[in-house]
């Protein structure tokens, strides 16, 4: 059984892939290893200094309140500021929540704590994520009849000129421009005024970690204990997270429907069918005689045997039909 094509390019995409993989694990452990080693050696003079200044506390109540306190903060609560501090569940707080479950981005930062919570939340997510992925994909679909609108717009102005190739890709750069910059650019430049603590850098970061559902959690919008209207803003964040990805599926979609660009379709093994029954169809174009002649001579064949064994059914022998011709 000869080996489909589709599949060796898959093998040497999945090669590839591996590479790629261990090639980024290689790279975030050196850029990322000699700052944790430098972190860890801040903590630790910042551990000792604690304990020279405060020679009451004994190192395994440290220890121990330390351990409270990280354990509590990866449950989503904080013990930074005072008691006045909104909570983690409030209305705005658990909009937030959803969006960040229905759009399975799952920050992670708070989380359901009693097991009632933690059930409804897998009831809720499973019937939540298929319904945003309909709204998701109705939206997408009006949206794309604007920019198949700008296609046309563009093929009719300049087709004459260009290649109907070269107008899709302009096309595509004006939708990938526009999400860049409302679903990147502008969006950073609002969290980096709201955001005390954040660049540029961090903001752009937020925006990408997020519409890309990657959802590391380590840069979450309102979280500082201090921040003015935070209901309205989780609330706005949320919105945000909606939209954008509404807009980043639009551009999937459009760079999708551009045929020099879906790769896709050098894996798919149906193709192997489709062009194995193409080569088959050129070879019957180029020799119709070795095509057809096996069925005539197949056919003939059959006649004769059947007209034989009508004539005497008890003593019928199909040898002497068998010729070298046939």
């Amino acid at each position: 059984m000869a080996v489909r094509r589709s599949s060796v390019r898959l093998g040497v995409f999945f090669l590839f892939y591996v590479i790629y993989l261990i090639l980024g694990a290689a790279v975030f452990s050196a850029v990322e290893g000699p700052n944790e080693t430098d972190e860890i050696k801040d903590l630790k003079a910042t551990r000792e200094r604690f304990l020279g200044a405060h020679r009451c506390v004994s190192d395994e109540k440290l220890e121990a309140f330390v351990e409270a306190v990280i354990e509590a903060h990866n449950k989503g609560v904080s013990l930074l500021g005072n008691t006045s501090n909104e909570p983690n569940w409030s209305f705005g707080q658990s909009i937030f929540f959803a969006a960040s479950v229905l759009t399975t981005i799952g920050y992670g930062h708070v989380t359901p704590l009693s097991e009632g919570g933690k059930v409804f939340c897998i009831v809720y997510a499973s019937l939540g994520i298929p319904l945003t992925l309909i709204l998701f994909t109705a939206a997408v679909e009006r949206l794309m009849a604007v920019t198949s609108a700008l296609l046309r717009l563009l093929v009719a102005r300049f087709g004459h000129l260009y290649s109907v190739v070269y107008i899709r890709l302009v096309h595509l750069a004006v939708v990938f421009a526009f999400v860049v910059v409302f679903v990147f650019l502008i969006p950073a430049a609002v969290f980096v005024a709201i955001e005390t603590n954040w660049n540029y850098l961090d903001s752009f970061y937020y925006c990408f970690i997020s519409m890309t559902t990657i959802g590391l959690g380590d840069y979450i919008p309102g979280d500082d204990p201090h921040q003015s209207n935070r209901m309205l803003y989780k609330i706005a964040t949320a919105v945000y997270l909606f939209v954008g990805l509404i807009l980043m599926l639009l551009m999937v979609a459009n760079v999708y429907d551009v045929p020099e660009l879906n790769f896709g379709h050098y894996f798919r093994a149906r193709n192997d069918d489709q062009a194995t029954s193409a080569a088959d169809d050129e070879h019957k174009k180029l020799h119709p005689t070795a095509a057809t002649g096996g069925e005539e001579q197949q056919h003939r064949y059959t006649e004769t045997v059947n007209r034989s064994y009508q004539k005497d059914p008890t003593h019928f022998d199909d040898s002497r039909y068998l010729t070298d011709e046939g």
